[in-house]
C-alpha cells in the first residue's frame, strides 16, 4: 500500500499535465473574453478629426424660427439655431462643463445642458449653472438651398 509521501512524490502523469494545461488555457481565455470588451469600452479608439472646415448642417426652410438642430461637425456634435429674429447661429454642442450634448430651449430662448442645468445665451456665453466657459462659435452662411457651417479661424 502506498503511503501519502510516496503518492505526492510520484511524477505527474502525462494525461494529467495535458488536462491541467487545457484547463489553464480555458481559464485564461475566459478572463481575456471578459477583460477585452471592458478595456475597449474604457479606452475607446481615437477618431480622426475631420479635415473639412465646413459642413452642410441643414437646408433652408428645414428649421422654423426659434428652433434648433444638432448635427455632426467632424467627430463632434454641433448645434444650429434659427433664432426668433430669423438669424442662423451655430456653436459646438459640447458643454464646457463635462462634455454633455447641449440642446436649444425654444421656451427660454437659450441653449441648455441637461446634465447639470447649465445655460448659454444665443451668443454662446455661459449664463448660469456650472459651465466655466462659453461655447465655441461657428460661422454660418446660406449658399443656395444649403446652410453651411464653418470653423471660425
Amino acid at each position: 500500500m502506498e503511503t501519502e509521501q510516496e503518492r505526492d512524490s510520484s511524477p505527474p502523469q502525462p494525461g494529467r499535465r495535458w488536462v491541467s494545461a487545457l484547463l489553464g488555457a480555458g481559464v485564461l481565455a475566459s478572463i481575456a473574453s471578459f477583460l477585452y470588451p471592458a478595456l475597449r469600452y474604457v479606452l475607446p479608439p481615437r477618431i480622426a478629426e475631420s479635415t473639412s472646415s465646413s459642413v452642410v448642417a441643414a437646408k433652408v426652410g428645414q428649421l422654423k424660427d426659434n428652433t434648433g438642430i444638432v448635427f455632426r461637425f467632424g467627430s463632434e456634435p454641433a448645434i444650429l439655431i434659427h433664432t426668433p429674429d430669423g438669424k442662423y447661429v451655430a456653436f459646438t454642442a459640447v458643454c464646457t462643463h463635462l462634455g454633455c450634448t447641449v440642446q436649444y430651449r425654444s421656451d427660454l430662448h437659450e441653449i441648455w445642458c441637461p446634465c447639470h442645468n447649465g445655460m448659454y445665451s444665443l451668443t454662446g456665453q455661459n449664463v448660469s449653472g456650472p459651465p466655466p466657459r462659453p461655447l465655441a462659435a461657428y460661422k454660418v452662411h446660406v449658399q443656395g438651398e444649403d446652410i453651411v457651417v464653418s470653423r471660425s479661424a
